[in-house]
C-alpha cells in the first residue's frame, strides 16, 4: 500500500514527489517516457532554469529525489486504475501488476495533435511551435505563420502580434473566420492564406518556407499551431473525470476532481501550459494530498487503531 501513487514524471508529478517526500509519504512514482516537450531544445520562462534542455530538467529533478528514500520511480505505463469502494485505488501497470494507494495524482499531461503534413513533424520543437510564451521571445520581430482556423486560429494570430507585426494565418482551408473577425485580422495586418498547405520546407530545423498547392509559396521563420490536443492517458477518461472545452481536466481548489483521493495536475488539468505552472499544480496537489492523509492518520491515532 503506498500513499500515493503519482502517474508521470514531467515537471508537476516529481514537483508533487519532492513535496511528498518531505513529508515522509510513501510514494511510486509511474513514467512512460514520453514527455509533451521530448522534441523541444530548451524550456522558458521558468525562474533559474530558462534556457534549460528539457531533458537535462527532468534529469536534475530525478537525481535530487534520491535522497527521499520514501520516493520511488518506476518506468512502466499505467494502464488502468479503479477506485474502490474503501476510497484505495487499485492501478494496473503494464505486466499487469496490480499496485494499491491512498491517494492517486494523475500528471500524465496531454500530446498536441500535429497535422501530417510533410515537415511538420520534423520541425517541430526547433521553428514549429505551439505556444508564444514558451518560444515566442526566440523568432520576435520573425516573419512568422500561424496555422489554424475559426477562433482558434484567429486568437492565436491576434496574440502574436505582441512578438512581431508580420503574421500570415495559413487556414488550410476554409479559414472558417466571420466578416468581424476578417476585419481585425486585416486592421493587424495580418494576411489569411485559405490554400491548402503541400509541405513544409526547412534547413537544419530552421523553417523556411510553407508550400501551397495553389500561389506562391510564403517565406517564413517559424510557425505557431493550434489544432487542439488529447489526453496523454485515458485514466481520467475511464475514472469519470470531467473536460473543459480545451480537452483537459476540469479541476478543483488545490487540483481536486469529483472522486474524493483522485487529483489531477499539470498540462493534464489546466489552461496554462507551463512548465512552471505545471511545477507549481504538482506542489499544490501535494499539499492537499498531504493534508488529506494526516487527517486520516491523526482519526486513526486518536481512535487508537
Amino acid at each position: 500500500m503506498y500513499d500515493v501513487i503519482i502517474v508521470g514524471a514531467g515537471p508537476a508529478g516529481l514537483s508533487a514527489a519532492l513535496i511528498l517526500g518531505r513529508c515522509r509519504r510513501r510514494v511510486l512514482v509511474c513514467d512512460s517516457g514520453r514527455p509533451r516537450n521530448a522534441a523541444s531544445h530548451a524550456m522558458h520562462g521558468f525562474l533559474t532554469r530558462d534556457g534549460v534542455n528539457p531533458h537535462e530538467f527532468l534529469r536534475l529533478s530525478r537525481e535530487q529525489l534520491r535522497q527521499y528514500e520514501t520516493v520511488a520511480i518506476r518506468n512502466c505505463e499505467v494502464t488502468g486504475a479503479i477506485c474502490r469502494t474503501n476510497a484505495r485505488f487499485e492501478v494496473t501497470i503494464e505486466n499487469e501488476e496490480r499496485l494499491t494507494a491512498r491517494k492517486l495524482l494523475i500528471a500524465t499531461g496531454v500530446l498536441d495533435n500535429l497535422p501530417g503534413i510533410p515537415g511538420f513533424a520534423e520541425l517541430y520543437g526547433a521553428s514549429v511551435f505551439h505556444c508564444p510564451y514558451c518560444d515566442g521571445w526566440e523568432v520576435r520581430d520573425e516573419p512568422l505563420a500561424v496555422y489554424g482556423r475559426g477562433e482558434r486560429g484567429l486568437g492565436l494570430s491576434l496574440e502574436l502580434t505582441g512578438w512581431s507585426r508580420d503574421v500570415v494565418l495559413c487556414s488550410d482551408g476554409a479559414a472558417e473566420i466571420d466578416e468581424a473577425g476578417r476585419a481585425r485580422l486585416r486592421r493587424c495586418g495580418i494576411e489569411v492564406r485559405e490554400e491548402r498547405v503541400l509541405r513544409l520546407d526547412g534547413e537544419d530545423g530552421r523553417l523556411t518556407r510553407i508550400v501551397f498547392d495553389a500561389g506562391e509559396p510564403l517565406a517564413r521563420r517559424a510557425l505557431f499551431f493550434t489544432t487542439g490536443q488529447t489526453q496523454q492517458s485515458a485514466l481520467a477518461i475511464s475514472l469519470g473525470c470531467e473536460f473543459n472545452d480545451k480537452g483537459t481536466v476540469r479541476t478543483g481548489k488545490y487540483e481536486s476532481t469529483h472522486l474524493s483521493g483522485l487529483y489531477v495536475a499539470g498540462d493534464a488539468s489546466r489552461a496554462v501550459q507551463w512548465v512552471i505552472v505545471a511545477a507549481a499544480e504538482g506542489a499544490e496537489a501535494a499539499f492537499a494530498i498531504n493534508t488529506d492523509l494526516l487527517k486520516d492518520d491523526l482519526r486513526r491515532i486518536e481512535a487508537g487503531t
